[in-house]
């Protein structure tokens, strides 16, 4: 891949500047107080398909010749690049297909359809991104259709770069400059845009990519000196949910290696500052949006350090806020379950509640199965905490009672049925 500079992706911002306006940036009293910096939240989730990936599909499929627009275009995503993709299809009139995972969010693959416009096709294949990406690639192999890629094609990073050349402008225009820029990362087209740009424009201003703990695919690549595939990954995360980054991706980063901080957050921690984001900020953001606000928590800022943090994709599913009220829950420690053995006898749940459980406790889940030919009966227990450091004391009372209490742990299959 040929090198990118700074003058490529003002190209590219030229470009699409007439289809896509820029994003706002917006000052955060919250986190500034939190952490002492000045804390700057880039809104990609407010572009027309919620998400930056707009940028680098838009750059991408506008400069197709003639004859590949004829032949019509394929790509795989894990719902947001397809949007962007369907965007412009719709906009230049060009038909595609578009492949993404069984389990995309269905708020998703609804505005997938309404973006294209009956110019797209949607195929639901596998279950993670890289499984709808072979197909992909097995379709235009098979047909002629250009395959646009999410993250791993020049053309997609020089137009993600775009949203880092905004940044510095907007910030400009403010008598400010960035010292650090937050990140979130999945296949790597984004951070690989953002690094391409400020080693030009901006090569003092630091760079911390984020990912999730349970995908840290950017995190393999770097330690092993090239692109690895991740056995398993959790496909919470969805937009950030990738095996292996792409090896254009990991050449740019590669390059930009001594400049760039990684770190990983876990999913509970992820869903807290989603729920923060709404309820204080009004934010609605998906889980990849909010992996830089994630990481911010766990960054040790400067007192009055200037940090961006790019808020990725808005396209979460309200259908999910209960798992990620549960997820928020079990991360902070406050929900936690077991498997009580009562004894078959009057009263016994009365003391449960009497001699176990704190006064700021709270029953959330409770399923009996009562059994005639036996002594005891089991019952799953689920409790939320008035506070985490309520949990010892819990233990220590249900250590000391007569019942027999089994906490369920994270990560184990059991839980994993549960949460």
């Amino acid at each position: 891949m040929l090198p990118i500079h700074a003058a490529d992706i003002q190209l590219a911002q030229a470009r699409i500047s007439s289809v896509i306006a820029p994003t706002p940036l917006q000052y955060c009293p919250r986190l500034s107080e939190q952490t002492g910096a000045e804390v700057y939240l880039k809104r990609e989730d407010l572009q027309d398909v919620r998400s930056y990936k707009i940028r680098g599909a838009y750059n991408n499929i506008a400069q197709l010749t003639p004859e590949e627009r004829e032949a019509g275009i394929v790509a795989a995503s894990a719902g947001n690049h397809a949007q962007g993709v369907a965007y412009a299809c719709k906009k230049l009139q060009i038909k595609g297909r578009i492949y993404v995972p069984k389990q995309t969010p269905k708020q998703k693959l609804d505005r997938i359809r309404v973006h294209g416009n009956g110019n797209v096709e949607l195929m639901l294949t596998g279950t993670t991104f890289d499984e709808a990406s072979q197909a992909a690639k097995e379709y235009a192999a098979e047909t002629g259709a250009t395959l646009v890629e999410p993250f791993d094609a020049r053309e997609t990073i020089v137009g993600q770069g775009t949203v880092a050349a905004e940044i510095l402008a907007q910030l400009t225009a403010l008598g400010k400059q960035a010292d650090t820029i937050i990140v979130p990362v999945g296949g790597g087209g984004l951070i690989s845009g953002v690094a391409s740009y400020l080693a030009d424009m901006a090569p003092r201003t630091a760079i911390v990519g984020v990912e999730p703990s349970s995908a840290a695919s950017m995190k393999a690549a770097l330690e092993n000196d090239g692109p690895v595939t991740l056995q398993d990954i959790d496909p919470f995360v969805d937009g950030a949910a990738v095996k292996r980054i792409g090896d254009n991706n990991y050449q740019v980063m590669d390059e930009h290696r001594s400049r760039v901080h990684l770190m990983d957050v876990s999913e509970g921690a992820v869903c807290t500052e989603m729920l923060d984001l709404y309820q204080n900020e009004g934010i609605v953001a998906e889980p990849a949006g909010a992996l830089s606000v994630t990481g911010l928590g766990e960054y040790r800022a400067r007192k009055g350090e200037v940090i961006v943090c790019i808020i990725s994709g808005g396209n979460n599913d309200v259908l999910r806020y209960n798992e990620i009220v549960e997820r928020s829950l079990v991360h902070r420690g406050l929900k936690h379950y077991f498997l009580v053995d009562f004894p078959q006898e009057p009263g016994q749940l009365r003391l449960f509640l009497t001699d176990i459980l704190g006064p700021n406790d709270d029953i959330t889940r409770f399923e009996y199965l009562k059994r005639n030919n036996r002594e005891t009966g089991v019952a799953l227990v689920g409790l939320q905490l008035g506070d985490a450091a309520d949990m010892e004391p819990l233990l220590q009372r249900m250590e000391e009672s007569h019942l027999h209490c089994q906490q369920l742990k994270p990560d184990t299959p059991e839980y994993g049925f549960l949460v």
